[in-house]
């Protein structure tokens, strides 16, 4: 085999390689599991800029089901929450909550070379319903541009058929004691 072939199937080997990262390249949950009517722990990992920016800013949207969140400081980064009203009131042991922590939003900088983690617990009501996903729409704003991780796969679709799919959760039915 002379240099030159070589040289071309490394090159396109390495091309390969470039374009897997790129396509599973996204924010993700660490745990992608969890039972209904439990406290989570959700550790969002951010794995990389906007196509070679720095990231300067992390949103994650709450939905609906989920309460009680309360998201982990980062040294370095400053932490912000929007609250705003729930559709329905849920039962958090015997208090009645109406509203909480509907965004989270951490503000700092990560080189695209860098990875971190992002997290928050959470405590998923009852009526979020068992062997269903569960979608946390992710913006992530770097210096030069923005990646909104918030599609969600529609019926028959699976994340894999999107290029910037929403972190997900499958969620289990309520554990037994």
């Amino acid at each position: 085999m002379t240099m030159t072939r070589r040289l071309g199937m490394f090159g396109a080997a390495g091309a390969l390689c470039l374009l897997a990262t790129a396509v599973f390249a996204h924010i993700t949950l660490e745990t992608q599991q969890a039972s209904v009517g439990s406290t989570y722990r959700a550790v969002m990992r951010v794995g990389h800029g906007c196509e070679g920016s720095p990231t300067l800013k992390v949103r994650i949207q709450i939905p609906e089901g989920v309460i009680a969140v309360k998201p982990m400081p980062k040294p370095g980064w400053e932490l912000d929450t929007v609250e705003a009203p729930y559709k329905h009131s849920y039962d958090y042991y015997g208090t009645a909550m109406t509203e909480g922590v509907r965004e989270v939003v951490w503000t700092g900088k990560l080189l695209d070379k860098h990875y971190d983690e992002f997290v928050f617990r959470a405590y998923l009501t009852d009526g979020l319903k068992p062997d269903t996903m569960l979608y946390f729409p992710a913006v992530q704003e770097c210096e030069k541009g923005i990646d909104r991780w918030i599609e969600i796969p529609a019926e028959g679709k699976s994340a894999d058929d999107y290029k910037y799919p929403a972190p997900s959760l499958r969620l289990r039915p309520k554990a037994t004691n």
